[in-house]
């Protein structure tokens, strides 16, 4: 269904998921705002490639600066008075922040503060937030559901997306801000980030360099192609969470919201984990060349596992990602020798 007279904010939109969401909103009629401070986390030229092909929709427009830059963000809700919020703008990847602790402060905590402050004054129809998979962290009940217990993160950057929850439903509580948190699987596909390791295997093999498999080949991730994340973005924009305090709620329901505020939080994940291996095999086939490999042990904050119940987003949206690792793999690595030339 085509969308008409409705502003989306989204932000992080010349990010991997940014991009592709912005794209999908264009497509079905809203008008969106891009915010993304092309960091420097890897690869700018990537990110403003992006952000041009979504620039050649008259209907979006772009805004470069950081969600922490004081008083941005009230300036654009003021500005633009967004339907939606999909706030996907984030300091990302579980190894950096070994390395890098305070940018995950400055962008995951103060900009999602400042964020949070911003629909406070300008309060949104929904407000949709990027949380992960790595915020289950020691759980070892799989397949995660959403009212698993969720208290020991591995990794600073999960423990950041832990806290952005909790945030999050503070002011659903407070401010009665609809608020839907997104806990994202593992997302691979076309324009994807180059830290993943899609894009380091599929590189490596290209250039005949050894790619690194950690923990000796024994994990299994729930990888989810991008379009399916995507659709299930879209799908959950109407899904709004109600405030469950005074009335009967439906079993659903319960699995996801708050007693006390219309916050819920929900998996976007393929519901099927796949072996490490299993995955480097299918890059081999898509590629038709066997790499070179170096077995490695477990890198600190990772986890051996990930596997999604997928079952609430089906039944909030009516669907569940499901493109096999198989075809979304072609589908990346097509991309990468189109884009590289190679």
């Amino acid at each position: 269904m085509t969308q008409s007279n409705r502003t989306a904010l989204v932000t992080g939109s010349a990010g991997f998921i940014g991009y592709h969401t912005a794209i999908r909103l264009l497509a079905e009629g809203w008008t969106v705002i891009g915010l993304d401070c092309l960091s420097d986390y890897y690869d700018v030229a990537l990110k403003e490639r992006r952000h041009a092909m979504l620039a050649q929709n008259e209907r979006f427009s772009a805004v470069i600066g950081r969600l922490e830059e004081p008083g941005l963000l009230m300036e654009l809700f003021e500005k633009h008075r967004p339907d939606v919020v999909i706030h996907l703008a984030a300091q990302a990847g579980v190894r950096y922040s070994i390395d890098a602790p305070r940018s995950y402060v400055e962008a995951n905590l103060i900009g999602t503060f400042d964020l949070l402050e911003a629909a406070r004054a300008y309060p949104p129809q929904h407000m949709l937030l990027a949380s992960t998979s790595s915020v289950y962290g020691a759980n070892e009940d799989m397949p995660y559901a959403e009212t698993d217990k969720a208290d020991s993160q591995m990794s600073f950057y999960a423990a950041t997306k832990k806290a952005n929850e909790a945030m999050a439903h503070s002011y659903a509580h407070l401010y009665h801000l609809p608020i839907t948190m997104f806990r994202f699987f593992t997302v691979y596909g076309p324009w994807g980030r180059p830290d993943m390791a899609l894009f380091k295997f599929t590189k490596a093999i290209l250039e005949g360099d050894a790619i690194d498999i950690y923990n000796h080949g024994d994990m299994r991730r729930d990888f989810t192609y991008i379009d399916d994340l995507v659709s299930g973005i879209m799908g959950l924009i109407e899904a709004v969470p109600a405030q469950a305090e005074g009335r009967e709620a439906t079993s659903l329901e319960v699995d996801s919201l708050s007693p006390v505020a219309p916050w819920r939080v929900v998996n976007i994940g393929n519901g099927e984990p796949v072996q490490l291996m299993a995955f480097v095999e299918a890059i081999e086939a898509a590629i038709g060349a066997e790499a070179k490999k170096n077995f490695m042990p477990m890198q600190p904050g990772d986890v051996p596992a990930t596997w999604a119940s997928a079952a609430l987003l089906e039944g909030l949206t009516g669907a569940r990602p499901k493109t096999p690792v198989s075809e979304g793999v072609k589908e990346f690595v097509a991309w990468y020798r189109d884009y590289y030339g190679v």
